[in-house]
């Protein structure tokens, strides 16, 4: 018959000491538990990489849904006769419902079952994405509607799967699931520029591509619901051991802690940047591309749909070579360097950004003079972007406690894209109609007018770099409060130690203490082992 234990008190199944023993249970594997406690959390190493590769199928096609649109937008313009400015308000529109929506899937991501959140968003985005492609010309507003309701459902995700990837896999594991997990992201982005083109290059029609998503996104939501667990929150540090979930505060208060974490707020700032950035640059540079062809006399001007998707083409295969490469190297580089300098991560990024800016200068001012030159700076500017992204996810769920971190993405992702990528496409596209409302109405007026509004990402890229930087000066203080405070749920700080009877000191008596404790504590640990 297995020995009882206490509930609560002393550890150790052969302690002795005095005192009430007022719920009893028995010793599994080392740890006390009863019918009040639940059992040990553990899952098999095949399971988590299986889940693993679920979730980073269904990344792929949330950001294929991302810019898709881009890929044939010139058909899209035609289509429903809107402007440049109307135009970048499409992709306004989709991250606007997207940030609007992303702190309610994190304040539910943290306190419901993450599962059936993702979900429900996988669901609503295909929903949406199959019905806009039924719109009539003469309905354009409903157009725009659904484009929100697609951005609301990838909300749940971009907010959420992040945080279950980070209860699976631990440590050099996490950073390696993570970055073959954010490389779907140029990926995703690159295969949605492809699809929207390929299929109205075949069909002539550019509303079958998104007929054609929806099919996919059925067999990504079947695959979630068999192959995807629920982990515990915290669970990937407790493998194999009682995994209890933590007490949970308010939502204020989640945010609270989180405006005073200044790596996170600054690699928030950071991210932010980069957002402003990806998003201009992601939504224009193929018609910036076509134009400069125009430009050159190597295209002709498009007066009717099916038009040329020719450089949507291009740079989705750009996009996805470069940010395969870029996100490999940079969690490689991490990996490697924060063994020796533990400020490593946000160094990276503060590096890569400052080399981005030149880049991506040189390849929008070199396009009306060389198009091969233009075409190789702005895959170096795209590479040196990709590697940014497991790099900042990381970053994020080493300074924050797991209770937190869903909530932490979600502000993440309302931050990086109320001020980023939500504005920078119709900011963009207003500069341009501005510009071009001064000039004579010719193509090479046009293309001057685009360009000119698209530079500013060059600019934008630098103070994201200094953000990153700054993230470096408070990497490793907020690493160690949040490992601290993960060790003792629901609290700010570590819990005072409550003595029942003697007992040995060990390593983890010593977590989160400073130098003059630890000496204390020794001391105590002597006496108590003197004869």
């Amino acid at each position: 018959m297995p020995a009882e234990c206490p509930e609560s008190g002393p550890v150790g199944p052969q302690d002795t000491s005095p005192g009430p023993r007022r719920h009893y249970g028995t010793w599994i594997s080392g740890q006390c538990t009863s019918p009040a406690t639940p059992t040990p959390w553990s899952l098999p190493r095949w399971r988590a990489y299986m889940a693993a590769a679920v979730l980073c199928y269904v990344n792929l096609l949330n950001y294929m849904n991302w810019f898709i649109i881009a890929g044939m937008l010139l058909d899209i313009q035609k289509f429903f006769q809107i402007s440049d400015s109307n135009a970048g308000l499409l992709q306004t529109v989709f991250i606007g419902c997207l940030l609007l929506s992303a702190p309610i899937f994190g304040y539910l991501g943290d306190r419901h079952s993450r599962k059936a959140t993702l979900s429900f968003g996988i669901f609503l985005w295909s929903v949406a994405g199959l019905s806009s492609s039924f719109i009539s010309p003469k309905y354009s507003w409903l157009f725009f509607l659904s484009r929100g309701v697609v951005g609301t459902g990838t909300a749940s995700y971009s907010t959420i799967a992040p945080t279950i990837l980070g209860d699976l896999f631990t440590r050099d594991q996490r950073t390696c699931v993570l970055a073959i997990f954010y490389i779907f992201i140029p990926v995703g982005s690159g295969l949605g520029y492809v699809l929207g083109s390929t299929v109205t290059e075949l069909t002539g029609n550019w509303r079958w591509a998104l007929r054609i998503m929806p099919c996919l996104e059925a067999v990504a939501l079947v695959l979630l619901i068999l192959l995807v667990p629920d982990p515990p929150r915290g669970a990937a540090e407790k493998q194999g051991e009682v995994t209890v979930e933590t007490p949970r505060g308010s939502w204020c208060e989640d945010v609270r802690y989180l405006g005073r974490n200044w790596s996170f707020v600054w690699s928030t700032l950071g991210v932010t940047f980069m957002a402003f950035v990806t998003g201009a640059l992601g939504f224009w540079v193929p018609k910036f591309l076509s134009e400069a062809r125009i430009v050159h006399g190597s295209q002709q001007p498009c007066f009717r749909e099916p038009c040329s998707n020719q450089d949507s083409l291009i740079f989705g295969i750009l996009t996805v070579v470069t940010g395969v490469i870029g996100v490999i190297l940079g969690a490689e580089a991490a990996r490697r360097f924060k063994k020796v300098n533990p400020r490593a991560e946000p160094l990276i990024c503060t590096s890569s950004l400052l080399a981005a800016a030149p880049c991506l200068y040189l390849a929008l001012v070199l396009a009306p003079t060389t198009l091969p030159a233009s075409y190789v700076f702005l895959a170096l500017g795209e590479l040196l972007l990709s590697c940014n992204w497991a790099v900042v996810a990381d970053i994020l769920l080493s300074v924050v406690v797991p209770r937190c971190q869903g909530t932490a993405e979600a502000l993440q992702i309302t931050v990086g894209h109320v001020l980023g990528d939500a504005g920078s496409p119709y900011l963009t596209g207003l500069v341009s109609s501005a510009l071009r409302a001064r000039r004579p109405d010719t193509y090479l007026q046009r293309f001057l007018s685009l360009q000119q509004s698209v530079l500013c990402c060059a600019f934008a890229i630098v103070l994201g770099g200094g953000c990153f930087l700054l993230t470096a000066l408070h990497l490793e203080r907020d690493q160690a409060k949040a490992q601290a405070q993960a060790q003792q749920p629901g609290t700010g700080t570590p819990a005072p130690p409550t003595h029942t009877g003697p007992r040995t000191l060990d390593s983890r008596d010593l977590d989160g203490k400073d130098v003059e404790t630890q000496g204390w504590l020794a001391g105590v640990s002597a006496s108590a082992e003197a004869p």
